[in-house]
C-alpha cells in the first residue's frame, strides 16, 4: 500500500483482535508500530508476535501521563509519529440504567482519550511534514438500539470529533478518517458468544447483506487503506465496512410487499 512503507504507527486498542488485525496489516505494508494497550499481557504478546517491526507500550488513554510516556517512548524508538489508529474502546453500557461514572468513563476512554492521543501526535506529524489518523467509529453511531446508550452515542461523537479534527487540522497536511465496522468477529463478540463464531454468523446474518460476521482482516484494509496515499484526497470521512448493514432498513433481508397479498 502506498505511503505506509518505513512509516511509523501508534494502534490504540492494539490487544484486540480487530487491533491485531491493524497491526499486522500496516506491519506487512512496512510499516514500524506501537502496540499501545491497557491489557500488558495481551499487548505485549501481540508485539512479540511482530517482534521486528512492532514494540508495546502499556498506556491508559484516560492517562495524559500515559500518552505522554508512549509519545516519548515512540519518538525514541522510531524517531517520529506518522500514523496514528485510534482502536481503543470501552463497551460499559447499561443503557438507561447507566451511572454518570459509567457515562464518563464511556467518553473518558471512547472519546476524549482518542482525542488526547491525536492531540499528542500533532506536534510529531508536523515534523514529518503531515499524517494520517484512523478513529473507529461503529455502525452503532446511526442507529437505535435497544438498551445500548452509551457505547452508540460515544461512537457517534467519534464521527463528528473525525469531521472537526479533520477540518482544523487540514492545513498541516493532517488527515483523519473514521471507520464503522459492521458486526466482526471481535475480541467482544468472541467472548459473548463463548468462541461460537458460526452462531456468531448466524446471528449477523440477519442484519447484513452478505449473511454474516466481518472479519478483522476485511476491517484492516479498510483503515490500511485510509492510512495511505491511495486515499490522499479522502479526509472527514466515515468509511462503512458492514457487510451492507448501513443499507439494511427495517424490512430486512426479506422481501416484505408480498406480505401484503399473502
Amino acid at each position: 500500500m502506498q505511503g505506509i512503507q518505513g512509516k511509523t504507527a501508534i494502534v490504540t486498542g492494539g490487544a484486540t483482535m480487530i487491533g491485531e488485525a491493524v497491526i499486522s496489516a500496516l506491519v506487512s505494508a512496512g510499516a514500524k508500530v506501537v502496540v499501545v494497550d491497557i491489557d500488558e499481557q495481551g499487548g505485549s504478546q501481540v508485539a512479540e508476535r511482530h517482534a521486528a517491526h512492532c514494540r508495546f507500550v502499556a498506556v491508559d488513554v484516560t492517562s495524559d501521563a500515559d500518552i505522554s510516556t508512549c509519545i516519548a517512548d515512540t519518538v525514541n524508538a522510531f524517531g517520529g509519529i506518522d500514523l496514528l489508529v485510534n482502536c481503543a474502546c470501552t463497551y460499559v453500557d447499561n443503557g438507561a440504567e447507566s451511572t454518570r461514572e459509567q457515562w464518563l468513563e464511556s467518553y473518558n476512554v471512547n472519546v476524549v482519550g482518542a482525542a488526547m492521543m491525536l492531540k499528542a501526535c500533532v506536534p510529531q506529524m508536523k515534523k514529518r511534514g503531515g499524517g494520517a489518523v484512523v478513529n473507529f467509529a461503529s455502525i452503532s453511531a446511526g442507529v437505535a438500539q435497544s438498551g445500548r446508550w452509551l457505547y452508540p452515542i460515544t461512537k457517534a461523537a467519534m464521527q463528528q470529533f473525525t469531521r472537526s479534527a479533520a477540518l482544523d487540522l487540514a492545513p498541516d497536511n493532517i488527515r483523519i478518517n473514521s471507520v464503522s465496522p459492521g458486526w466482526t468477529w471481535s475480541s467482544v463478540i468472541s467472548a459473548l458468544s463463548g468462541g461460537d463464531k458460526a452462531k456468531a454468523d448466524s446471528v449477523a446474518a440477519d442484519f447484513h447483506p452478505l449473511g454474516r460476521l466481518g472479519k478483522p482482516e476485511e476491517v484492516a484494509q479498510v483503515v490500511l487503506f485510509l492510512l495511505s496515499d491511495a486515499a490522499s484526497f479522502v479526509t472527514g470521512t466515515d468509511y462503512a465496512c458492514d457487510g451492507g448493514y448501513g443499507a439494511l432498513g427495517p424490512e430486512g433481508r426479506q422481501a416484505a410487499i408480498q406480505r401484503l397479498t399473502a
